[in-house]
């Protein structure tokens, strides 16, 4: 998708490593505005090149003293008064500001992290819809605080502390907030955006997934010739059946979609699929065999990263032989790989602001985007890079893709590889996996607790305990049990199951599978977790 060619003003966001960098993206565009985020520190020929309305400066973990700190480029300040861009600091955002137009920040003698009150002491720019000494609570997490203010610009609102919570320069179109209006427990941050966005700057918007799917077939019909076919790798997973559910009404069936068993599905995964996609989506599906491959390629690897890395490059040699067979078959061969990149997918793959690389810190190497090898022969189709995963969900009922498809959880490209910890080859790791995975998941629908919870799953891990089954001691295996909700995947909380529900499934799992004797619970939230073991 060219993001010039959406029918809204464009906001863009400059990250600086904030972890609630995403989630103003997800908020403007729950607005309807079209919101891109990119790296601090992109050149200001990339800034430029997107043509945005506003700029925002996101939150982030450095310190404007600090001498790596990130901040944008020279000539930033200077584009933005001409061309008459609103810039919008937040957190750290704000600080860059006020360093780096004159005014000064120093190291807080008064730290504010957490909810704290603050008041309207102007009602200009953000407030201008607010009264002078209205109070709300906000969510503030900063150790420095500006002290002195940059010329032509003044104090809108302060914390109870007394500290700087909101500044602006209406002349230059600068504004900027202490606060993270963005999150939850800022309750009044969302009309504050939305009175920033079209009161202040006059954003006009038109984000909706009716112009994305209109505009997907164009980019598609544009990039893929008329006499051209394409591969579609399908996970039977939600975003790989939307995107090829689009292209398919593109172009047809110059679509030729391939689903791979790399030995790392789950119980009767392949089956189910399968069925899926002939009965409901009436998408032609070839099925490949591939475990021995897979499997053979990851024995005696344990480390994460190297599993992902030779998942993809299998995967790849796999997508060229069958381009190969399609070849003697149609006398052309295929040009392009179809994949369902999500836009979390393009973040946690990317490094952090002040590393000397880009923006947020790189969290793992995602198949579809860091785990494939440079060499590919095939050149990639990615129409759902640039959206969250609850945006593809609309995108597929607007393809009348099945609604109870549509509410999957989430699969890992790399399969149960990532859920089975250590070698994944080792005993009957795997067999365990699945049957433990089973159990927990069906447990869950049989309590109509599936469509309230964004991900679940089980995990192998390479421990040993000592139980007692059948008056005998056993040392047998250790699994954990894991679901979370989340809105898009980039932040989660876990889930609070019954205290009977986890008895009753822990109860099936260890009289149900040989070899397990003690279940846990994982009840870590992301951050600090990610919501995958590796």
């Amino acid at each position: 998708m060219d993001p010039k060619a959406v029918k809204s003003d464009l906001v863009l966001i400059l990250d600086y490593g904030s972890q609630y960098t995403h989630l103003i993206t997800r908020r403007i565009r729950s607005l309807n505005i079209f919101s891109l985020c990119i790296s601090g520190t992109s050149s200001l020929e990339t800034i430029t090149s997107h043509n945005p309305k506003v700029v925002i400066l996101s939150g982030g973990p450095h310190s404007v003293h600090s001498a790596n700190s990130p901040t944008f480029p020279s000539g930033f300040v200077e584009w933005a008064q001409k061309g008459g861009i609103f810039v919008f600091g937040v957190c750290y955002g704000l600080q860059l500001i006020v360093q780096r137009l004159g005014g000064q920040v120093d190291v807080g003698q008064r730290q504010e992290y957490g909810r704290m009150e603050i008041e309207v002491e102007k009602n200009l720019g953000v407030f201008g819809n607010k009264k002078v000494g209205d109070k709300q609570v906000v969510w503030m997490s900063h150790g420095d605080e500006t002290v002195k203010l940059p010329y032509g610009f003044e104090v809108v609102a302060r914390s109870q502390q007394g500290a700087v919570a909101a500044v602006e320069n209406r002349e230059m179109r600068f504004f900027g907030l202490q606060y993270h209006p963005e999150v939850t427990h800022s309750p009044e941050g969302m009309d504050t955006l939305r009175y920033f966005l079209f009161d202040v700057c006059g954003v006009s918007p038109g984000w909706n997934m009716e112009n994305v799917l209109d505009e997907e077939i164009k980019v598609i019909n544009d990039t893929v010739g008329p006499e051209e076919h394409v591969i579609c790798a399908l996970s039977g997973g939600v975003d790989s059946t939307v995107a090829a559910t689009l292209v398919h009404k593109a172009i047809g069936d110059r679509l030729h979609c391939i689903f791979v068993d790399n030995g790392l599905l789950r119980y009767k995964e392949r089956e189910r699929v399968a069925e899926t996609f002939e009965s409901d989506l009436h998408l032609p599906v070839t099925c490949v065999d591939a475990s021995n491959e897979f499997l053979s390629k990851l024995k005696g690897v344990v480390d994460p990263e190297m599993k992902r890395k030779i998942i993809g490059k299998e995967f790849i040699s796999i997508f060229d032989a069958f381009a190969h067979e399609l070849e003697q078959k149609l006398g052309k061969k295929p040009a392009y790989l179809v994949q369902g990149t999500l836009y979390p997918d393009v973040i946690e793959s990317c490094p952090p602001p002040g590393s000397g690389r880009t923006h947020s810190h790189t969290i793992k190497s995602h198949h579809n985007v860091g785990g494939l090898p440079k060499d590919m022969n095939l050149k990639l189709i990615e129409p759902l890079k640039l959206l969250f995963k609850d945006e593809v969900r609309q995108l597929g009922r607007i393809l009348n893709v099945p609604d109870a498809f549509l509410k999957r959880h989430p699969f890992p490209g790399p399969g149960l590889a990532v859920r089975v910890l250590g070698d994944v080859t080792e005993g009957n790791a795997l067999d365990i996996l699945r049957q433990v995975d089973e159990i927990f998941i069906q447990s869950i629908k049989d309590a109509g607790l599936y469509d309230s919870i964004w991900q679940a799953f089980a995990v192998f891990l390479p421990v040993r305990s000592v139980g007692v089954q059948g008056d005998q001691r056993t040392h047998s295996h250790v699994v954990a049990l894991r679901a979370v909700t989340s809105q898009d995947g980039m932040t989660a909380d876990w889930y609070y199951f019954e205290h009977k529900f986890l008895d009753d499934v822990a109860r099936k799992i260890c009289n149900s599978v040989r070899g397990v004797n003690r279940v846990v619970q994982d009840i870590t939230s992301k951050p600090p977790s990610t919501i995958e073991w590796e």
